[in-house]
């Protein structure tokens, strides 16, 4: 059997609105976003900075973790992407 890898993510436009998804392919789905690829909300938005992620193997662990994301405040939103990234920075910057 083939590991799979899945990744819930956050993105933020330079105005502070916040995207949460899951991909199977982090690089690719974050390229997609910064060059407007992906029609809907990250695109009206310009929701092009990747500020938080997190890895899983299961796909459905991927995607509970997603809704439990998006159903939360902004303020624990904030919360979670401060606890690893406090400056928000821009984690895929220095992606290649």
């Amino acid at each position: 059997m083939q590991d799979r890898q899945y990744f819930v993510y956050i993105m933020a436009s330079a105005s502070g609105t916040l995207y949460t998804g899951v991909a199977n392919n982090l690089y690719k789905r974050v390229w997609q976003h910064k060059n407007d690829l992906i029609e809907g909300f990250t695109k009206k938005y310009q929701c092009h900075k990747l500020v938080h992620f997190e890895e899983t193997g299961d796909v459905e662990s991927a995607i509970t973790r997603e809704k439990q994301i998006k159903g939360w405040s902004r303020r624990k939103k904030e919360a979670l992407i401060k606890s690893k990234n406090p400056h928000w920075k821009d984690l895929s910057d220095d992606w290649k």
